[in-house]
């Protein structure tokens, strides 16, 4: 059964706020535009300024618990060769903000399952 986890980055120098999430997307979709749902990880990307040039990246995705590891490492490897500079990468807490959209990807898996 798929559960949401939440990862998060920090990265500096951003040219366009929407490239992260594309190279989320890309990494665990195949490509940026797909039909859904996502095949690896059903997820949600936010951009939001994070100091002077500073940018924090938070994913949230639902997966099955033995593939965690397999979107983490693909989220890493993502957020570290875009035209930014990655400063840190790794697991995190949801947030009591993170619900409705840990609801929504847990009904996108639901629907791609029946």
């Amino acid at each position: 059964m798929r559960q949401v986890y939440a990862h998060q980055a920090v990265i500096r120098s951003l040219k366009s706020p929407a490239a992260p999430g594309a190279a989320v997307t890309v990494a665990l979709c195949g490509h940026w535009e797909h039909e859904p749902p996502c095949p690896l990880a059903a997820h949600h990307t936010a951009v939001a300024a994070d100091g002077d040039d500073g940018w924090r990246v938070r994913v949230l995705f639902a997966t099955e618990p033995h593939r965690v590891e397999d979107v983490r490492s693909r989220l890493d490897e993502a957020l570290s060769t875009g035209d930014w500079e990655l400063i840190s990468s790794g697991c995190t807490r949801m947030d009591t903000a993170d619900r409705s959209h840990a609801r929504r990807l847990l009904r996108t898996n639901r629907a791609r399952s029946q």
